[in-house]
């Protein structure tokens, strides 16, 4: 079963390039749950996934509660800078879910409230100027935990 990632009501159409483009070549399916803050046809969304649209398996959801709704069964892990759990003591089940906040405020709280125990965080210096990693560059780091600890099924 593939890994999936959600990036909800993502901001910055490169980020989403790059995420969608880390997708396509590690065979994981993409949720968007919007709003979005920009168009899937802006030229930055296409430049940064290049070819590679084509190829992805995308989902897109207009609020948090159609994604709940089409997917009841889904074991979601929710990426925040602000957690106990780190990212790499987890164990990962098959076919689980990653969550991904927007670039300016994150996954909203009530949600993150309501899962404490499936919230991870990746490690890292903090302070008033450097609150955290590039979103693409956070999803590309979990994704490539998981599918370590998943032993890079289907990969060479």
């Amino acid at each position: 079963m593939p890994l999936n990632i959600i990036l909800f009501e993502p901001e910055i159409p490169q980020n989403t390039g790059n995420i969608a483009r880390t997708c396509v070549i590690t065979d994981t399916v993409l949720h968007i749950i919007g709003p979005m803050g920009f168009s899937l046809d802006e030229k930055h969304v296409k430049r940064a996934g290049l070819d590679y649209w084509e190829l992805l398996d995308l989902r897109y959801y207009d609020n948090y509660e159609a994604f709940l709704e089409a997917n009841p069964e889904a074991l979601i892990y929710y990426c925040e800078t602000r957690t106990q759990n780190i990212y790499t003591d987890v164990s990962y089940p098959e076919n689980c879910y990653i969550m991904f906040g927007k670039e300016t405020t994150g996954i909203p709280k009530k949600i993150l409230e309501d899962n404490l125990e499936t919230c991870i965080r990746i490690p890292m210096l903090q302070n008033e100027k450097a609150r955290s990693l590039n979103l693409s560059n956070t999803v590309a780091i979990v994704v490539y935990e998981v599918l370590r600890q998943w032993r890079y099924p289907n990969m060479i």
